[in-house]
């Protein structure tokens, strides 16, 4: 296929070459990952006096997005298996970027189902086609760091929101009675960033090798055949980790969901000092994604997750009692740091698991967790949160439930027939 010839070169020193791909891969999440600054817009549109969207209605879209993403990376993972990663990443990069400008033309609340099926159900698709390829392809031209190597692969992703949004609030500050028409140069900057990253994807050739990665015998790199993805599915250890996905996911949105109102409410955060805690941990999502997977190589990654949601748990728990405007930051920054760690870390643990030849299947179907989570635990936290905000409850019920899926980690084992020291470790 055209998608797994390169120049030779890069077979004999492939540090560059793979290098290369890691910032392409970098710019194709940075893009989708603006996705994240959606309540830049949500904000925009219940103030707009043509809009007037009630906070359910402005969340609504944003929440269409996440449940698409599923679907998209099941079919991208599928496809790219078979077609290779560039095709894929181009398709998914376009149909996302089609999504985001089609709701720049809308000119009040009788369009919203335009910014529904746009921003919703059009670019949520794309977002999870693109977003399987790098993951998936990064893995097999770094078995020495599948960690690290993902957790960069999706930290681009975690700080997409970091710049857009500023961008987005300048644009939408230009005519903040139309604030969907700063969909228009956004969905024209994402289309370019994803074409000029998915460019240059590619697989790397049959029988590709690191130089004396074998000899080591060590790093996150697994031995064993690799599973098809109906052979996964019909193993313990798929269910297991999804739901180790879903119950991380769903303790760390149920924070991100209700973030800025939880400053406020709790640590007693002015709207502005809110909106600006939100933008900094932002930082943290991203940088998390980097950070745990890194440490996944070096402590296993059943330790790894087990870490992440612990902590995740006991900020929860301590999260209502926070009164300090210092303090609050700091739990909030570390259930950040571990929501975006789950993402980093889990892509490398599906491919210790099941290998890396079907990884955009496997771990594309097992993307139904971050659906999953990402609308579970907004409408969890937001039932127990009630007309009286009863942050304590909402905080410690979902607190207690993380704690509680620790264990699911120590019963979590690799397949028999593959060995991973990371795993193991």
């Amino acid at each position: 296929m055209v998608d797994q010839r390169h120049d030779t070169r890069t077979d004999r020193s492939p540090g560059g070459f793979r290098w290369l791909l890691v910032g392409a891969g970098l710019l194709l999440q940075f893009s989708i990952g603006a996705v994240y600054a959606w309540s830049v817009f949500g904000g925009a549109l219940e103030n707009a006096e043509s809009w007037q969207l009630s906070k359910v209605q402005a969340s609504m879209p944003f929440t269409v997005t996440i449940a698409m993403i599923f679907v998209g990376s099941y079919l991208g993972g599928r496809l790219q298996d078979v077609k290779g990663p560039r095709l894929v990443a181009l398709l998914g990069g376009v149909v996302y970027a089609v999504g985001i400008i089609l709701a720049s033309f809308t000119n009040g609340k009788d369009d919203y189902w335009l910014v529904i099926a746009g921003y919703g159900v059009i670019s949520g698709f794309g977002l999870g086609v693109a977003y399987i390829v790098p993951i998936a392809m990064l893995q097999k031209w770094f078995p020495d760091k599948t960690g690290l190597i993902t957790g960069l692969a999706v930290g681009g992703f975690g700080f997409g929101a970091v710049l857009t949004s500023p961008v987005a609030q300048w644009l939408i500050d230009r005519d903040p009675e139309d604030p969907t028409s700063a969909f228009l140069p956004l969905g024209i900057a994402y289309l370019v960033m994803s074409l000029v990253g998915a460019s240059i994807f590619r697989n790397p050739p049959e029988g590709y090798t690191v130089p004396g990665f074998e000899k080591s015998g060590g790093g996150a790199s697994s031995a064993g055949r690799d599973y098809t993805q109906g052979e996964a599915l019909r193993t313990p250890q798929w269910y297991l980790l999804t739901a180790i996905l879903t119950l991380s996911v769903s303790a760390g949105i149920s924070l991100i969901s209700q973030a800025k109102l939880s400053a406020t409410d709790i640590a007693g955060y002015s709207v502005g000092g809110a909106a600006t805690l939100v933008g900094v941990l932002a930082i943290f999502n991203g940088g998390g994604r980097i950070f745990w997977a890194a440490v996944s190589d070096k402590i296993g990654r059943m330790r790894t997750f087990a870490a992440i949601l612990a902590l995740q748990g006991v900020c929860l728990i301590a999260l209502p009692h926070a009164g300090s405007a210092v303090l609050f930051a700091v739990l909030a920054a570390v259930i950040y740091l571990c929501y975006g760690g789950t993402f980093g870390t889990m892509p490398a643990t599906a491919g210790d698991f099941f290998g890396v030849r079907n990884a955009g299947a496997i771990y594309g179907l097992m993307l139904v967790g971050w659906s999953l989570g990402g609308v579970l635990g907004p409408l969890l936290t937001s039932a127990l949160l009630g007309e009286d905000e009863a942050y304590t409850l909402a905080y410690t019920t979902i607190g207690v439930v993380a704690l509680a899926s620790v264990a699911l980690t120590f019963v979590t084992r690799v397949p028999k027939g593959r060995t991973t020291e990371a795993v193991r470790g």
